[in-house]
């Protein structure tokens, strides 16, 4: 087992651009990563198992709601508290925020955000500590970049709903105490609706042979004449909006945790430049192994950029869906590129679980498509500078 060296770059000094409070939440969940998270983590998505025993330390370090207020057991912290937190997991492996950004942005948000105060104290609390895990129901097996097509939906039953439908590629689904799950009800109007395990006919069969987010839990969701009570609907908002909404929040999260993935990847490949000798001179002193570590370092320093302004512009409640999504594309495209270019930096080596530079790159694979593909995100910029919708 190799010793975590990271070291993270700052390439622009962007830490004078962060509170105290901003680094001593950064340098916990980075402390934390290293110590819980790195030992582990190859072994674990070598056999595609999620290392359920982090749940409490993700709890612990703000990983689920930091930004959920403390009545309601968050950490009431803002916007870039929540992004860094994302930044340090993912640096660690994107199962594992993946599992932190469901239970933040798709469950604890859209009750924080959607639901009512019964609800809020019910839930939220458990969530935050980690005590009840949650999965977010929204993709289908048939619907996967125009949800607003869904077919799962509910019926009023007098004294409850009847759910029916399913969903696919649900992260956290085999083992979530909850799901939020966004259905049409018999106007064929979205709401989201919380459902429980143990009800009856509501299975979460996973899904396995996965190349990618091995350390995470993928399953479905689904529904067979599900009875769910009328008290658990999310009041608050319905619509298609509603299930975007927490998009936005997750989206966020994703913008800064590409980040942590390509930091990983540059910092392993700039340390094994220094020390890899080839023609009696390290790797690290060529022209072409330079060249990609400068452009590594320029396009994480820029991404950094494009984070910390998107996280005021969140604290301020000024930053778009548009802006979100031009930042999730951009990161994960960004880190993706990175990761591809550190693995032939490494050659054979790369490939190897002896270093995190491949199950990165492979995690990534999915990273830039779930939660709006790449081609979708750029579709949403180019219909926010042109006005015109390239969807229909």
């Amino acid at each position: 087992m190799k010793p975590d060296l990271f070291q993270a770059p700052d390439y622009y000094n962007l830490d004078d651009l962060l509170t105290e409070e901003h680094k001593l939440v950064r340098e916990s969940a980075r402390a934390w990563v290293k110590r819980e998270v790195s030992p582990i983590i190859e072994e674990y998505a070598q056999r595609a198992e999620f290392p359920k025993q982090i749940i409490k330390g993700l709890g612990e370090i703000g990983g689920f709601g930091p930004y959920i207020p403390v009545e309601y057991g968050g950490a009431g912290l803002d916007q870039i508290s929540y992004g860094l937190i994302m930044q340090e997991i993912e640096r660690g492996d994107s199962g594992v925020r993946s599992t932190s950004s469901v239970q933040s942005s798709l469950v604890m948000y859209p009750i924080w955000k959607y639901g009512n105060e019964e609800q809020r104290m019910k839930y939220l609390p458990k969530l935050a500590t980690g005590e009840f895990m949650g999965c977010f129901g929204l993709t289908e097996p048939d619907h996967g970049s125009d949800p607003g097509s869904m077919i799962t939906n509910f019926k009023d039953m007098g004294d409850h709903y009847l759910l029916n439908g399913a969903k696919m590629w649900i992260s956290n689904a085999p083992f979530a105490d909850i799901a939020i799950v966004w259905a049409k009800n018999e106007e064929g109007r979205i709401h989201g609706l919380i459902v429980e395990r143990g009800m009856e006919g509501f299975s979460t069969p996973e899904t396995h042979n996965k190349w990618s987010l091995r350390a995470s839990s993928t399953g479905e969701l689904i529904f067979d004449n599900v009875k769910v009570p009328k008290e658990n609907v999310l009041p608050n908002k319905s619509g298609l909006g509603a299930p975007l909404g927490c998009l936005d929040s997750a989206r966020y999260g994703i913008a800064w945790g590409a980040i942590g993935a390509a930091m990983d990847c540059y910092d392993t490949a700039l340390r094994y430049a220094k020390e890899r000798i080839q023609f009696g001179k390290p790797i690290g002193g060529t022209q072409l192994q330079q060249k990609k570590l400068a452009e590594m370092i320029t396009e994480i320093t820029k991404a950094q950029l494009l984070t910390w302004r998107l996280g005021i512009l969140r604290n301020e409640g000024k930053a778009t869906t548009a802006q979100i999504s031009m930042a999730k594309r951009n990161n994960v495209d960004m880190a993706i590129n990175i990761a591809r270019e550190a693995r032939q930096m490494l050659g054979g080596m790369g490939i190897t679980g002896e270093y995190s530079i491949m199950r990165h790159m492979m995690n990534l694979e999915s990273v830039i498509t779930y939660e709006g593909t790449h081609d979708i995100h750029l579709l949403i910029t180019g219909m926010d500078v042109t006005g015109i919708s390239a969807f229909k």
